[in-house]
């Protein structure tokens, strides 16, 4: 079977977004690219939108696109509190219909299972987490977090980032030998030193480890496009990632 292809609308940049009108106006790009779903980021919201998750999701729905919620905020907070905006975030994500709010993880330290299962008890939505690019997300804190929840059978799974790991300075191969069993949805991604940090880079400017990481995760699990998605022609760049993704 083949696998679930997302494109996550922050891959066109967050300028790009607001010329074209927001989120909404990238869905008939992504539909007709040959994706089969779409990833939604709070933080792209214009006005219109964040009003109107409703309509969001049944655009979303008239073009047979999955959806998926992406909110930049974290599931634990500095002060190793749970977020107490997650349940808002699980509800903002089935208004728009979306089978997944992705999160990051967070500063935890220990988990607090009966407040958490109340909140994703009470929601339709997989709440997955993500390794994101600060010391909170390192393969430690990751596994610990995750070994818990699955000891307390919590309705959650990861978001692999396979960019991500190089922010953090580890191994992302080392990351998805321990991690995959936990993964139900992968963002691609690559990237290059620049600077001091990194910046994630198209998959044809990059070399083929992309490709050994990538099968390394579960192959039934969805891909998300989450590197650069720039160019004269945004729907054949799209279309392109779209088809390579799908074959890899």
């Amino acid at each position: 079977m083949k696998p679930e292809i997302i494109v996550v609308t922050a891959a066109y940049g967050a300028q790009k977004v607001a010329e074209l009108g927001g989120q909404t106006a990238l869905l008939p790009l992504i539909k007709q690219a040959g994706a089969d779903g779409v990833e939604i980021r709070r933080e792209l919201f214009n006005e219109n939108e964040l009003c109107l998750l409703h309509a969001l999701g049944n655009a979303i729905s008239q073009h047979q696109l999955s959806a998926s919620y992406s909110v930049p905020e974290a599931l634990w907070l500095d002060d190793g509190a749970l977020n107490p905006r997650l349940a808002q975030f699980l509800q903002e994500a089935e208004q728009i219909g979306a089978k997944r709010l992705k999160v990051a993880l967070g500063h935890f330290v220990e988990l607090d299972a009966s407040a958490l299962r109340a909140v994703l008890n009470a929601s339709t939505v997989t709440l997955v987490v993500e390794n994101d690019q600060t010391p909170d997300s390192k393969l430690a804190p990751m596994l610990r977090f995750f070994h818990q929840a699955c000891d307390a059978a919590l309705p959650l799974d990861m978001t692999f980032d396979m960019g991500n790991w190089q922010w953090t300075g580890e191994d992302g191969l080392q990351a998805a030998a321990q991690l995959s069993r936990y993964v139900s949805y992968i963002h691609v991604k690559t990237a290059v030193p620049h600077g001091e940090t990194f910046r994630a880079i198209a998959l044809d400017q990059a070399d083929d480890s992309w490709r050994s990481l990538l099968n390394a995760l579960p192959t039934d699990a969805p891909r998300g496009i989450e590197f650069p998605l720039e160019g004269a022609d945004l729907l054949a760049v799209t279309r392109h990632y779209v088809d390579l993704l799908r074959a890899a």
